[in-house]
């Protein structure tokens, strides 16, 4: 009798994969809090034959498939927090937790990996090499949960190349998005205190005025932009707070600027500190004022190897077909995802999550997001291919 094929194989788990997402969806839990999602994913792992299952740190879970066939090293990752936001889907596996929903779709991320970790525990004996699992805690909260897993366990000991996935509804379910090179941007914050001479809004020339001080700052930003870093390169600079004043007649002391700098280039993110505080600092010292700048390094940028990318595009259309296969915007979004890629060859790589039918177009981190469950099938079948074909490749 002819096996089953690996489409046919993801179409049978469709309701465990569904059982698996709703569940995690119901049970939504913040990064570095995600006690209860941790035991459930390592009691489902558990169930599965083959597997080493143990607890790198105290909310994630790393699963290790030794096949049974030489081959290399292949990380696989799967994030597993949520947000603190309000959901507002009333289906019947809404949030139960006021307050924290699953809006970025690592609940469909963490049933993607489960598939596959069933699937390859199934075929163990042919499997080649060594493919490890990681269920990550904290993506969306820096310093972020990959970090802590690359310096402080042995998680990439001995790693040959690393890869994931993010569930996209910026495109459609079925479709997969690959980009070879600088994908996704380095999220870097910046905070800013201006520090003046309050008095009377009547009388301001007896102040030095944090709030002009500041506009002007934040219309000055953009000349970094625009005037500092090539039109070849991307950056982007965004005042998001702006914090001052107590009442409608006194002009402050201070005032408070945050803002998030983002960019694909190391070299230019290196940069980036000087020329915006350059800005600052000319401003301040021409209004008389003084000044607190604080910059934090946030994720480094996500840049995909090419080659591992190349395999996952080749992957990707022999799955589903050249006409399923497209290019993936770069964006200037984050993701500690790149910590792996600082110890190993890697990509990342997006899964069409949106259609009309299943209301899931609306965009990530809103109290709307939801997922075309369609999606959870095509994110098995790349990543169990992925596992197979990375591993087995020298």
């Amino acid at each position: 009798m002819t096996p089953p094929t690996t489409e046919a194989r993801v179409s049978a788990l469709r309701p465990q994969l569904e059982a698996w997402r709703r569940h995690l969806h119901m049970h939504p839990e913040l990064s570095f809090e995600e006690h209860e999602t941790a035991a459930y994913i390592e009691a489902e792992l558990k169930k599965m034959p083959g597997l080493s299952v143990t607890r790198p740190t105290a909310t994630s879970v790393l699963a290790v498939l030794r096949g049974g066939k030489p081959g290399k090293r292949v990380l696989l990752r799967a994030d597993i927090d949520a947000l603190p936001i309000h959901e507002e889907n009333t289906f019947e596996f809404k949030s139960k937790r006021d307050g924290v929903m699953h809006a970025c779709g690592h609940d469909g991320h963490t049933a993607i990996l489960l598939g596959t970790a069933k699937l390859l525990s199934e075929d163990a004996a042919n499997v080649a090499g060594e493919i490890r699992m990681i269920f990550q805690h904290a993506e969306e909260n820096g310093p972020g949960g990959a970090e802590e897993l690359v310096t402080q366990t042995p998680l990439m000991d001995g790693v040959d190349v690393a890869t994931g996935l993010h569930l996209s509804s910026g495109l459609p379910a079925g479709k997969v998005g690959i980009r070879a090179g600088a994908f996704m941007a380095s999220p870097d914050m910046l905070t800013l205190k201006i520090i003046g001479k309050g008095g009377h809004g009547a009388q301001p020339e007896q102040t030095i005025d944090p709030i002009a001080i500041g506009a002007q700052i934040v219309s000055n930003l953009q000349h970094v932009v625009s005037r500092n870093v090539s039109a070849l390169e991307s950056l982007v600079v965004s005042i998001t707070q702006f914090h001052a004043g107590t009442t409608h007649n006194v002009i402050p002391d201070t005032a408070e600027l945050v803002g998030t700098v983002r960019c694909f280039s190391p070299e230019l993110r290196q940069r980036a500190p000087q020329l915006i505080e350059r800005v600052v600092k000319g401003i301040c010292e021409a209004h008389g004022a003084r000044y607190e700048m604080n910059y934090d390094f946030g994720y480094r940028p996500v840049i995909n190897t090419d080659w591992v990318a190349q395999t996952l595009r080749d992957i990707a259309v022999a799955e589903f077909g050249e006409g399923d296969v497209v290019e993936a915007p770069q964006w200037m979004g984050g993701e500690d995802f790149s910590a792996y890629l600082e110890k190993a060859p890697g990509a990342y790589f997006n899964v069409g999550s949106a259609s009309d039918e299943a209301d899931s177009h609306w965009p990530h981190h809103h109290p709307r997001f939801t997922l075309d469950e369609l999606s959870l099938e095509t994110g098995v079948r790349m990543m169990y291919a992925a596992a197979q074909r990375l591993a087995a490749e020298g």
